[in-house]
């Protein structure tokens, strides 16, 4: 299993440079024994649901490497034993790569199957989401659903940048152009 592994997270880390992530290397011991170690949330997301779902395989090298960043060592006791806010910034930083990836890609299918999971998981029914990161988990499906809103609704197709937001082709002043920058894209 470790060689699959290796190989998937090869494939995601090219992934990752076309976004300009600066990832921290992760090895194929640690994704394993992070995907399949405890988790205080009660997530049911497997380690094969993840190695068969380029979105998700690059969702967990971000929050990985961002734990890191902290200062965190990844292995089976990280998401019991780390602070809680940790893991959700992590994971929201995750999150966020993940639907930049995504709208690279112009999954819009999966971008909002995405934010209805994290609506219903995060929003609605997660008792461990720290209070004071709540504001961002908001933000988080505020601003992606704005933005496939906008760009379904006038049927555009995108051209997303390497450096985690979306540029359209459109005429300067046009309202579609306005609604984007409202949107910080």
């Amino acid at each position: 299993m470790l060689v699959e592994i290796e190989t998937k997270i090869r494939k995601a880390e090219e992934a990752l440079k076309k976004i300009h992530y600066s990832q921290e290397q992760i090895s194929a011991r640690e994704f394993h024994d992070y995907t399949t170690g405890e988790t205080f949330s009660g997530d049911t997301t497997t380690i094969s649901d993840v190695l068969g779902n380029k979105f998700l395989m690059f969702h967990e090298l971000v929050e990985m490497s961002e734990l890191k960043k902290m200062g965190i060592k990844i292995n089976k006791r990280t998401l019991m034993e780390s602070p809680e806010p940790t893991i959700y910034t992590a994971h929201f930083t995750a999150m966020e790569q993940e639907l930049n990836y995504a709208l690279l890609r112009k999954d819009f299918s999966w971008i909002r199957t995405r934010l209805q999971q994290h609506k219903t998981s995060v929003l609605e029914n997660d008792q461990h989401l720290p209070e004071e990161l709540r504001p961002k988990a908001e933000e988080i499906l505020a601003k992606f659903n704005k933005l496939i809103a906008t760009l379904t609704q006038s049927r555009l197709l995108v051209s997303c940048s390497c450096y985690g937001f979306c540029s359209v082709n459109v005429y300067p002043n046009s309202s579609l152009t306005k609604g984007l920058k409202g949107l910080g894209v």
